[in-house]
């Protein structure tokens, strides 16, 4: 291959960079999956991204777009080339009185929110965490948890993309909609999304309370006021204990007031946690004794005790995400919530067949807490994503089933109890979230749950990138129809996966072997989004570059106090 490449580079102009590394190992944030790519490449322009596409054209490679890499799947493993960017992160432009910030691709939700409060705006709504590029956030469906807000794309106006014949193509409501329609969950199966125009809101602080409630509380206020008493409503259900933490915020103009702090709260309630649930894997039994230990020294062995705060909008919203973890996420009518919930709760707790009607067995069965609940309503959402996986006419419910790794070891709980989590969820009309570790699911049963919605997808998808040059074995594996002939000139496929060292998996790819050669003409040809495309120059060339890693160990918002980095400080 290297001779290969060094043939193609100085076939092409010599002035622009050709940023690579061939010694970098890959891996997902919780180091569930790991890859080691063939080329890791960290483009600083626009056109150094163009010449990445064509030279992995040219050279028959596949092309992954990867951030912080923390969606646990192995969506962004591969033994081709591997393009981070970090270094592609400037706000190129702002329009304060419309509300909106032009940015490149690779910029973090962090820095994206940071920029934003200079012109006094910021994010409508967050996820869990806000360490994602915004490429990588809005491809995967990333949500909040709020009746009042959708999906995050739901802020984009509009993007630009790079395809794979290595133009550039603008898109948004009003011009080449399907393609905006594909992009804003687009799975990284399209090309480079590279600039993207997000609308906001003015910055403002929120005041948040969190509250331990019987579980029965949380199930009778379901319909009433759980979700609609606050602008933003998070729920984490504790099933042993059958009580949750309802977490509430609205915004407001009190100057930021931090949670009261305890000795619990930073390193003894970190590594005191981490422990326990190292201990259970060997000992599962105990899980029902950690969960009322660890959250009733977090959140109080009273009903109804309560911790608040006030912060900005932007650190309020986040979740503090201790330990490397499992997560299978499903999104699910929000009315079906209290029968999902009541019935995984009697299958998890042991009770008859009949209360759960679950048709596996749970019998010395222990898992990891909490279960994550969260909402949202893209009913109002002005374009909807053709792989939008929420409730199309009515609020949607996310349910969320973490199983941490302490020091990184699997737990023994999980085949069985994600085996029977998918089934509930699937019977419940749910859709998998495309980031998470699902894993029953089959690319018929995808296809049924999204309808024409795929097909269009698909056509789409077919006719930026004909040669599968954005393509792997997770597309293959969910979305994409089974090909006998062995995939597309450029996919590339999974050969292998093995136990890694240090937990996970290894995973290794090739690509596809069916004997084609790549098209000619690239997309130019077949897509008719080239009328309103802005055509740039392709430029080629190489230099040495050095490249650094950062580790979190944890992510969320944090403070520091004399007992430690403070993880307990909310939910």
């Amino acid at each position: 291959m290297a001779s290969r490449l060094e043939a193609e580079l100085h076939l092409v102009s010599p002035e622009i960079p050709f940023r690579a590394s061939s010694n970098y190992a890959h891996h997902t944030w919780a180091r569930t999956f790991h890859s080691y790519p063939e080329l890791y490449l960290r483009p600083q322009t626009l056109l150094e991204i163009q010449k990445i596409v064509t030279l992995a054209k040219r050279c028959r490679r596949r092309i992954v777009v990867v951030g912080s890499g923390h969606s646990p799947s192995d969506l962004t493993c591969t033994s081709s080339w591997l393009v981070n960017l970090d270094d592609f992160a400037e706000v190129l432009g702002a329009e304060p009185e419309k509300k909106r910030i032009t940015v490149q691709g690779g910029i973090r939700l962090r820095d994206l929110n940071l920029a934003a409060k200079e012109y006094g705006l910021t994010m409508r709504n967050l996820g869990s965490i806000d360490e994602q590029s915004i490429v990588g956030a809005i491809s995967t469906a990333t949500h909040g948890s709020s009746l009042e807000h959708g999906l995050m794309s739901q802020s984009v106006k509009s993007l630009r993309i790079v395809l794979a014949n290595g133009q550039v193509v603008s898109c948004s409501e009003s011009q080449n909609t399907d393609l905006f329609r594909a992009a804003l969950v687009s799975l990284g199966a399209l090309g480079i999304i590279v600039e993207v125009e997000f609308e906001l809101i003015t910055h403002t602080n929120i005041e948040w309370t969190q509250t331990l409630f019987p579980l029965d509380d949380v199930l009778t206020d379901w319909e009433s006021t759980l979700w609609r008493s606050a602008e933003f409503t998070r729920v984490w259900w504790l099933p042993y204990m059958k009580r949750a933490i309802v977490w509430r915020a609205v915004r407001t103009d009190k100057p930021p007031r931090p949670p009261m702090s305890n000795w619990y709260g930073g390193s003894i309630g970190y590594h005191t946690y981490h422990i326990l649930l190292w201990m259970s894997n060997y000992v599962p039994r105990i899980l029902p004794a950690i969960e009322w230990f660890v959250f009733g020294m977090q959140y109080g062995f009273k009903d109804y005790t309560s911790t608040t705060g006030v912060e900005e909008m932007r650190t309020g919203l986040l979740m503090n995400c201790l330990y490397s973890q499992f997560v299978n996420e499903w999104a699910l009518p929000l009315h079906k919530g209290p029968e999902t919930i009541t019935r995984l709760s009697a299958w998890l707790n042991g009770e008859p067949e009949s209360k759960h009607r679950i048709p596996f067995s749970a019998r010395g069965l222990y898992v990891h807490c909490p279960v994550e609940v969260r909402v949202s309503d893209t009913t109002t959402a002005p374009t909807r994503a053709f792989l939008d996986n929420t409730v199309e006419d009515g609020p949607t419910l996310y349910l969320n089933a973490t199983l941490y790794r302490p020091y990184l070891q699997d737990p023994p709980c999980r085949e069985r109890y994600y085996e029977a989590f998918e089934w509930l969820m699937k019977e419940m009309g749910a859709k998998p979230h495309w980031a998470k570790n699902f894993s029953t699911v089959t690319q018929p049963e995808i296809h049924a749950m999204f309808g024409t919605n795929l097909t269009s997808y698909l056509r789409v998808r077919n006719e930026v990138d004909p040669d599968g040059q954005f393509v792997g074995p997770w597309h293959r594996r969910y979305i994409l129809p089974a090909d006998s002939l062995g995939g597309l000139p450029i996919e590339e496929r999974e050969v292998n996966r093995r136990p890694a060292k240090s937990g996970g998996v290894v995973w290794y790819g090739e690509q596809a072997p069916r004997k084609l050669s790549p098209t000619s003409s690239g997309s130019e040809l077949s897509f008719d989004l080239m009328a309103g495309a802005e055509a740039e120059s392709t430029l080629l060339n190489e230099s040495d570059y050095e490249y650094s890693h950062v580790e979190h160990l944890t992510h969320g918002s944090h403070n520091l106090t004399y007992t430690g980095t403070e993880v307990f400080n909310k939910m």
